[in-house]
């Protein structure tokens, strides 16, 4: 099987309305926000694990396009209720549990690579022990750098993070006779509206030693859009992949262009506060940097891939500004519904 040989970059927006993209558990689970800015800040983390969660939910539906195919970084537990540790976890691709140290290494770092599409896609650090000769137990590590790595996101505009408090269905305050006198207060952090800018880089070298493919990176961007939607829990639910950019270098290519969400601008329509935005229509992308970068350096280019959502308005048209600066066969547009 052939590994990724063009690098690529990418551009992902998708926004969110009255929910909470990326709680920190270590400030009452609020949304992360950068005070200086005023920009929502979500995590990579937060990205990969929406992509994990669709990429599971495939296999689970026993699609073929990941036949015997596994997610390394989820939870697994044991018959008595126990949550695997990576140790533990590391032991599920290794038949033979003793051996030599190094021969059972390479065999975790064999298999987990043709068995786990997010190893290969974001890497891993895999904890290992097993027993050697003799009977004793040696312990190391599998390091694996991810070809595909993102940056944190960040709103495209200040934004503003809510308060809300509301009852519970049930008591947490009883009278002499034992009788529910009062309900359960509910409290939670949300963002009113937030236009939310990831950019990643898929690196070309780093796939060989993961074994990454053009099949993978696909179902990746499939799992970014499509992901996105899915993410109806209580806490998430309210966020729409807007925009999907991946710009393919051509083979051989030591190139990139770097921080494309730099080169996006989102310009809130006149009178309009951008704390006070509420939908993506109250506002255009605007797109001339991005562009212009891409025609300076389109004879690096060998094709762009993009989805764009029917209710972002951009200035100009990015499909049309595309197909001028590049040959119309040049741009394809991702089906990923």
């Amino acid at each position: 099987m052939s590994y990724l040989k063009n690098r690529s970059e990418f551009l992902f927006l998708y926004d969110i309305k009255d929910a909470n993209p990326n709680g920190d558990p270590l400030d009452e689970n609020k949304p992360r926000l950068d005070e200086e800015t005023g920009q929502v800040i979500v995590t990579d983390v937060r990205l990969k694990r929406t992509i994990r969660d669709y990429l599971f939910k495939l296999i689970e539906q026993k699609d073929q396009r990941l036949l015997n195919q596994e997610i390394f970084v989820r939870e697994v537990r044991d018959d008595e209720g126990y949550l695997y540790d990576a140790k533990t976890r590391a032991r599920d691709f290794v038949v033979e549990k003793e051996g030599k140290f190094h021969e059972l290494k390479e065999t975790v770092r064999s298999e987990v690579t043709k068995k786990c599409i997010d190893v290969r896609l974001f890497g891993a650090v895999i904890p290992i022990e097993f027993k050697v000769k003799g009977g004793k137990s040696q312990s190391g590590a599998v390091i694996m750098t991810g070809p595909v790595q993102f940056r944190f996101g960040r709103s495209l505009h200040k934004a503003e993070i809510s308060f809300i408090k509301g009852t519970g269905a049930f008591a947490d305050k009883y009278d002499s006779n034992n009788k529910k006198t009062q309900f359960t207060f509910r409290e939670e952090w949300i963002v009113p509206y937030a236009l939310i800018a990831f950019y990643g880089v898929a690196n070309e070298h780093a796939a060989s030693s993961t074994h990454l493919t053009e099949e993978d990176i696909n179902l990746m961007l499939e799992a970014m859009w499509n992901g996105t939607k899915d993410l109806i829990t209580r806490s998430k639910f309210g966020q729409m992949p807007r925009l999907l950019l991946r710009i393919v270098y051509k083979e051989g290519e030591d190139f990139y262009i770097g921080e494309l969400d730099k080169l996006v601008k989102w310009n809130p329509d006149e009178g309009k506060r951008e704390e006070e935005i509420r939908d993506v229509t109250e506002g255009k992308l605007m797109l001339e940097e991005l562009l212009s970068a891409i025609e300076k350096h389109k004879d690096k280019i060998d094709h762009v891939e993009i989805a764009v959502h029917e209710r972002l308005l951009t200035q100009p048209d990015i499909i049309g500004e595309l197909r001028k600066i590049l040959d119309e066969d040049k741009v394809k547009i991702l089906n990923l519904s």
